[in-house]
């Protein structure tokens, strides 16, 4: 069910990844690497997670040909529905391994934090599942354009914390949850959302997101009786796209698209294109791109997808794309709302806006390859969550 991930500290030439954080998390870190190494060569673990995968979450998610737009594009693009596994995205994947974790390692209390509420969501419910308490911590902006998912986090039980400091976005949950984290490192885990942070995380997270990847390539082959010509996902920190690429990285022919938020198209507000604008930096335990300044200052970002509101972006990617195996293109929130819009008029599917960049950078690349070829898009989420904002934009519009 899970790719062969190898557990890398440092990635490519640049030397991105490593373990940049507070003494008093060094032996809280090294608990998790050997907990996790343990846990994946374990038979009883990984049954576990499997059924939990299939049981609870609903894996496999369908793989399904977008016949209109297909129609439309002169090429056959497949969605990965992950946007029906259970909490409406691809996050439950990693929510499940590391709560696993957390209770096999003794841990009784649960943090995370949250941009988009997709992975607080998901965090809240395995909580709930597994008897576990969880607290999230949430930017202030997040939660007034998120707030469908705040409910669903406390109905689960969840205490929702809002983060008021900086930007009030994912950057500065993110600096709460792990300020938290060394408060409280006895009981604690902390359950990372994205494929980024202090090592083992950017690998661990790979691990638990392959599923998604490995399930398209064999479903695609079954379907298409072919590999795509290219895989698409959308990048904030890069779980999605790391787990669609673990299928996908080893077979050259097929081509790695990442999806960047670009924000207003004429840049009256600030973007989040990490790897399309970003400079090597260390932030959040790692060292990888960052939006920031001559001083090192992070930058305050924006894009109409919370889930991708984020300066930075996991260490992998960075390498992928200096290795010339994966292309990263910014999308504006006006191309991701027209995705958006498309694909719920022409499929009947509405896509979170952060899975609209994927799309849109699909729609927008498709005829670089030719007619008949297999294009293939994670759908990382459903976009209930995001029609209060939608409408919301476009009354602003008229």
């Amino acid at each position: 069910m899970f790719a062969d991930v190898k557990l890398m500290e440092r990635f490519g030439a640049g030397q991105y990844g490593g373990s940049y954080v507070s003494e008093s998390l060094v032996s809280v870190l090294a608990e998790v690497d050997a907990a996790f190494r343990d846990a994946r060569r374990d038979p009883a673990f990984l049954d576990a997670l499997t059924v939990l995968m299939r049981d609870f979450a609903g894996r496999r998610t369908p793989l399904r040909l977008a016949e209109r737009l297909s129609s439309q594009l002169g090429r056959k693009l497949y969605l990965k529905r992950e946007d029906l596994l259970h909490g409406g995205a691809h996050k439950t994947n990693s929510t499940l391994g590391q709560l696993l974790l957390a209770k096999r390692m003794g841990k009784t209390r649960i943090i995370a934090e949250t941009g988009a509420g997709q992975h607080g969501v998901a965090t809240a419910m395995t909580g709930a599942a597994l008897g576990l308490p969880v607290e999230v911590y949430m930017g202030a902006i997040d939660m007034e354009r998120q707030q469908q998912n705040v409910k669903r986090m406390e109905l689960f039980g969840a205490i929702v914390h809002p983060v008021r400091a900086g930007g009030a976005t994912l950057k500065d949950a993110i600096n709460e949850a792990m300020r938290d984290w060394i408060t409280n490192v006895g009981s604690t885990y902390h359950c990372f959302g994205t494929a980024a942070g202090p090592y083992p995380y950017p690998s661990m997270i790979k691990y638990f997101q392959s599923v998604i990847g490995l399930e398209a390539r064999e479903q695609i082959q079954e379907q298409a009786h072919q590999l795509p010509a290219a895989a698409y996902a959308c990048v904030g920190g890069g779980s999605n796209a790391m787990g669609l690429f673990a299928g996908f990285e080893a077979l050259s022919e097929v081509a790695l698209y990442g999806a960047e938020p670009a924000g207003l198209a004429d840049g009256s507000l600030r973007h989040a294109a990490t790897l399309t604008l970003g400079t090597t930096g260390v932030f959040h335990g790692m060292r990888s791109l960052f939006l920031q300044n001559e001083e090192g200052q992070i930058a305050g970002t924006h894009s109409v997808a919370a889930g991708l509101d984020y300066p930075g972006v996991g260490p992998e990617l960075v390498a992928l794309q200096e290795a010339g195996r994966a292309r990263f293109v910014a999308i504006s929130d006006e191309e991701a709302l027209d995705a958006f819009e498309t694909l719920s008029r022409l499929e009947g599917i509405i896509p979170a806006f952060e899975s609209s960049h994927a799309l849109a950078l699909a729609m927008k690349t498709a005829a670089d390859f030719p007619e008949g070829s297999s294009l293939l898009v994670c759908l990382s989420g459903r976009g209930d969550k995001d029609l209060d904002e939608y409408w919301k934009i476009k009354g602003s519009a008229s």
